[in-house]
C-alpha cells in the first residue's frame, strides 16, 4: 500500500481557451480502465479482500481508515490518494461516511503524476 496526496499546489495553471483553473494530473492509462465513485455511510465497509487489478482509491470527502495485510489502519482523509498492487489485501472502513473515487486498470502508475505522502 502507498499513499500519494492530491493537492493544487502540485497543479498547473491552465490558461488556454480563456480559462483560469488549476489542473493536477492523477493517472494515465493506456490500458482500460474502470472508474467508479464509492459512497460509505456511516459504519461503512469495503471488506477485506485481494486486489484484483492495480487499485487506486481517492478520497474526496469523509473520513476513513484503510489497511493492507498488516492489521495495522491508517486514518486516510480528503486529498489523499491510497493504491494498492494487484493481488495486495486491503480493507477500507469509516466510522462517519466517506466518499471516494475508485480507479482499476491493469496498467496504473500514481508515481507519474502525484507526489508520496
Amino acid at each position: 500500500m502507498k499513499f500519494y496526496q492530491l493537492s493544487k499546489e502540485n497543479g498547473k495553471n491552465i490558461t488556454q481557451f480563456k480559462s483560469n483553473f488549476i489542473m493536477s494530473r492523477i493517472i494515465n492509462t493506456e490500458a482500460p480502465a474502470s472508474i467508479g465513485c464509492m459512497y460509505l455511510e456511516e459504519n461503512g465497509v469495503i471488506g477485506y479482500h485481494q486486489a484484483a487489478v492495480p487499485q487506486l482509491l481517492l478520497i474526496l470527502e469523509g473520513k476513513g481508515y484503510v489497511r493492507s495485510e498488516q492489521e495495522q489502519y491508517f486514518q486516510v482523509q480528503p486529498g489523499d490518494a491510497v493504491f494498492w498492487e494487484k493481488g495486495e489485501w486491503h480493507e477500507t472502513k469509516t466510522d462517519n461516511g466517506l466518499t471516494g473515487i475508485v480507479i482499476e486498470s491493469e496498467q496504473l502508475n500514481p508515481a507519474a503524476f502525484m507526489p508520496l505522502k
